[in-house]
């Protein structure tokens, strides 16, 4: 029997807290990877490259779009965001179960090309508390906020298209249903 590697692509308007769920989840799963996006967005404070994001020029970016290097790639907010598909399908082959943190067209897109991932929308409890986390975490520019925003009621729209839906308004709650859930969800082990 052999394992397969799972794809966990979460998903959520900006401040939804993803990147929360998805480090308290690998605590309980120490194995699982991180598929670590490239951006045309500037880091933020603290943000080392190569961790979360790879931060690359437009132009480098664009590039890597015509060599044909993304599995999907999204302009969001006014940034360029991708996903390397050499990477990701090394490390799916591998086993391993990968968490990608993904704006809702992409998560989509992923499943269309694997249809065996599975799509984690994290709703948030209102949009005065989106609106409230989003302003607590002073990284972004009014209207780096504004942009943000405007995109949140399509991102809600998009929800039901997920096969995983909740309202992210508490850690310990969220991550042990999330983890449940995910379980559920696991893939049969295939023979070679």
């Amino acid at each position: 029997m052999s394992k397969r590697g799972r794809l966990l692509v979460f998903s959520s308007p900006s401040g939804g807290g993803k990147n929360t769920i998805i480090n308290a989840l690998r605590k309980r799963h120490p194995d699982w990877g991180y598929s670590v996006s490239v951006t045309t967005r500037a880091p933020r404070l603290g943000e080392v490259d190569g961790q979360i994001y790879h931060f690359v020029s437009r132009e480098a970016f664009e590039k890597k779009i015509a060599d044909g290097d993304f599995l999907e790639h999204e302009e969001v907010h006014g940034y360029l965001y991708g996903t390397l598909k050499s990477e990701t399908l090394r490390r799916l082959k591998n086993g391993e179960t990968l968490c990608f943190d993904l704006d809702v067209k992409g998560a989509l897109h992923i499943k269309e090309l694997i249809p065996e991932a599975l799509l984690i929308f994290l709703k948030p409890p209102s949009k005065e508390i989106l609106i409230e986390r989003l302003r607590g975490r002073l990284t972004d520019s009014h209207e780096e906020m504004e942009r943000r925003l405007e995109r949140m009621d399509m991102e809600l729209s998009l929800a039901p298209q997920f096969d995983i839906c909740i309202v992210n308004d508490s850690l310990g709650r969220v991550v042990a249903i999330l983890n449940e859930k995910i379980a559920q969800n696991a893939p049969t082990p295939t023979s070679r």
